[in-house]
């Protein structure tokens, strides 16, 4: 059949209207090598069906409670296809779904995910997905089902849309939501890998105002290989720091920062002082601050500045934790600690080497 909008009788037909149904099977066939290579025992059926199957571990939990999460990537999307870089941005929806999860103690069982397109490529539709089963196994989370939309008009020509759902367990005894914090823990503060996935909005005007190419060095790699860079998972790292050490709270640093995410966690009645001098802020951050001349406080409440993770723990657990993430093969340092709050006092106080 030609790709006109009429078939050999005349009738309009989909795939005329820009709906192609057999590049969208292509793509199923082209991605099943990589979704099972994600699968776990729990998982039931395969790709197709109308829904995910997954049979829930419950005799490995007294109570059992499911947590769930969603999200996308934000505008990193749009310096993903300005680049031709699309399996990493894959790696970066599911982290940003895990990640948050984690945060409650729970373990990721399993992933969904939806792409939409104006128009089907599938090649570049393959590259997203084998980033997120590369993903789902960093996470071990099963990839069990997703859905492709095509729809035409919705898109500019090459731009296509990306999100994700998340579900993990976690024992009633064991979830985390920071009711055992108290004054005197200290933070920890776990590397990451670059700006992750929040901020690109002010990241593309950086590039705009400044008219940096994505090819110049920052430091001692291109600019586009820094700012690219998938969201690092610490699900593992994190599981097997649980094992060995009583966690009093965490903290996803997304958008918002240090500033806005550590309050999540904290009961009204804790604060947290960090020490901006405990760690060293990677260079990408250090290049977007001068060449967007950005204040220290927009920086703070817009990034991550090199700090991915936060861990509360008591003091005396300090280094087993920061030993713990190190085998793990984590960067970590201990970055604040937890006072009691006072009145009309910021929750998160950002302390200077002065």
């Amino acid at each position: 059949m030609s790709d006109s909008s009429q078939s050999r009788n005349g009738g309009l037909t989909y795939r005329g209207a820009g709906v192609d149904i057999d590049a969208g099977n292509a793509l199923v066939e082209r991605i099943k090598p990589f979704v099972k290579r994600t699968h776990r025992p729990e998982v039931m059926g395969g790709l197709g069906g109308f829904g995910g199957l997954f049979r829930l571990p419950v005799g490995r939990y007294r109570s059992p409670i499911l947590v769930s999460g969603t999200d996308g990537v934000g505008t990193k999307l749009k310096l993903a296809i300005e680049t031709g870089r699309h399996d990493g941005i894959g790696v970066d929806l599911v982290a940003m779904c895990v990640n948050d999860i984690l945060v409650c103690g729970a373990e990721p069982l399993f992933f969904l995910d939806y792409y939409a397109t104006g128009q089907l490529d599938v090649d570049v539709a393959a590259s997203v997905v084998q980033g997120i089963a590369r993903g789902c196994e960093q996470a071990g989370a099963a990839l069990i089902g997703g859905e492709t939309a095509e729809m035409p008009g919705m898109y500019s020509e090459g731009h296509y849309d990306l999100a994700g759902f998340c579900v993990g367990v976690v024992d009633e005894d064991d979830l985390i939501d920071g009711s055992r914090v108290s004054a005197g823990d200290a933070l920890i503060g776990i590397a990451s890998s670059g700006p992750h996935s929040n901020g690109y909005s002010l990241i593309r005007r950086v590039l705009d105002h400044s008219g940096a190419s994505l090819d110049q060095h920052v430091d001692d790699r291109p600019l586009a290989d820094a700012l690219m860079a998938p969201t690092r998972i610490y699900v593992r790292a994190v599981q097997t720091l649980l094992d060995r050490v009583s966690v009093n709270a965490m903290a996803h640093i997304t958008g918002g920062g240090l500033p806005e995410n550590l309050p999540r966690v904290l009961p009204e009645n804790m604060a947290a002082e960090l020490h901006l001098s405990s760690w060293h802020q990677p260079a990408v951050f250090r290049w977007l601050q001068a060449a967007g001349n950005i204040s220290d406080a927009e920086m703070l409440r817009t990034f991550n500045c090199g700090v991915g993770m936060v861990l509360c723990v008591s003091q005396d657990e300090v280094d087993a934790a920061i030993r713990s993430l190190h085998e793990s093969g984590e960067s970590a340092w201990q970055i604040g600690r937890i006072v009691k709050a006072q009145d009309r006092q910021p929750r998160v106080r950002m302390l200077s080497a002065d």
